[in-house]
């Protein structure tokens, strides 16, 4: 048996163990903390939104040899000095500039001023206009698709796992990773786009998942649990998680080194904004999941019912029999 299976079977057995609920405090400081700086990072470096949700005016230059990026910007600004324009390689032969939302006449002399600027005919450069109150619309639907996961999944492991506290600690868990995951986004600079908005959806769903596999752990534990248990509450639900644990970090790292391999390739190598887009926030995102799942959400539920009269009663005659049985020895 090598050293990794050893290990993992050590933490199923209880004979080795991480203190996920013992050392909860520390988990939630730290958790705060994380929460508290990814809302900082979103206020002096507020998220940057696509074009699909503020509106504006989109170019697209092909057949380039050299798609330098600089050469759109000046051709951009010499036609509209006051445009906020943002220039991507698209592959190896392309670029894409978005700006402001420009007039017809604009329109045409940006185009014009692209083509000439990198030696291309202008049936090279195609453009296309987005206009804000469609933007609204993606926004409000992309709101309305957060609200209605989070309701739904709150509702389902309700009656799931037939308490309302498993649910609200795993929901709290989402929002964790969530808030954390669109934090480390904006400080990338990356834009948050349709494509990025399904990648939180993605991850949400892949936290939503590990969340239950480990919760099902706790409540068999735990349900196992009578008046004549060896255990309290809180090490039933620690040892559910310590049980669990080796296939958490199995599954996060399968999932996470294809989405990787996505990102560096097909985003920073190929060129594909589409690809970045959604792969950077699915990667962070499964990441977080897997921290969320049994630092947060698995000792937030232990904190939830741990003050229940029944069970803090028996916690505590089983710590008094424990104390007893340590003088008599």
């Amino acid at each position: 048996m090598g050293p990794m299976s050893r290990f993992g079977n050590d933490l199923y057995t209880g004979k080795a163990s991480v203190p996920f609920v013992g050392k909860r405090r520390l988990w939630f400081i730290i958790a705060a903390l994380l929460i508290i700086g990814s809302a900082l990072v979103l206020l002096i470096k507020p998220p940057q939104f696509s074009i699909e949700f503020t509106g504006g005016s989109q170019f697209t230059v092909t057949g380039l040899e050299q798609p330098d990026q600089l050469v759109a910007t000046d051709a951009v600004r010499s036609v509209v000095p006051d445009a906020a324009t943002r220039v991507t390689t698209v592959g190896g032969d392309a670029v894409r500039v978005q700006t402001d939302q420009l007039s017809a006449d604009e329109t045409q002399s940006v185009s014009e001023a692209l083509a000439a600027a990198y030696s291309v005919p202008e049936t090279e450069v195609t453009t296309s206009f987005i206009g804000p109150s469609w933007g609204e619309d993606v926004t409000r639907q992309s709101l309305w698709g957060l609200g209605i996961f989070l309701a739904l999944a709150f509702l389902i492991l309700a009656i799931y796992f037939r308490t309302w506290k498993m649910s609200a600690a795993a929901i709290i868990g989402l929002v964790d990773v969530l808030v954390i995951t669109i934090g480390i986004y904006a400080l990338a600079g990356f834009e948050i786009s349709p494509a990025a908005v399904i990648g939180f959806l993605t991850i949400l769903g892949y936290s939503l998942y590990d969340t239950t596999v480990v919760f099902d752990k706790i409540r068999e534990n735990t349900s196992e649990d009578g008046m004549k248990s060896g255990r309290t509450f809180g090490e039933s639900v620690n040892l559910a998680v310590n049980q669990t644990l080796i296939r958490s970090i199995n599954t996060s790292v399968v999932a996470v080194l294809p989405v990787a391999a996505i990102l560096f390739i097909g985003a920073f190598w190929l060129g594909a904004d589409t690809l970045s887009d959604i792969s950077l926030s699915i990667t962070v995102g499964i990441i977080v999941a897997a921290y969320s799942t049994l630092f947060v959400a698995a000792p937030l539920y232990s904190l939830f019912r741990e003050s229940e009269p029944d069970l803090r009663e028996r916690d505590q005659r089983l710590m008094e029999a424990r104390e007893r049985a340590s003088v008599e020895v």
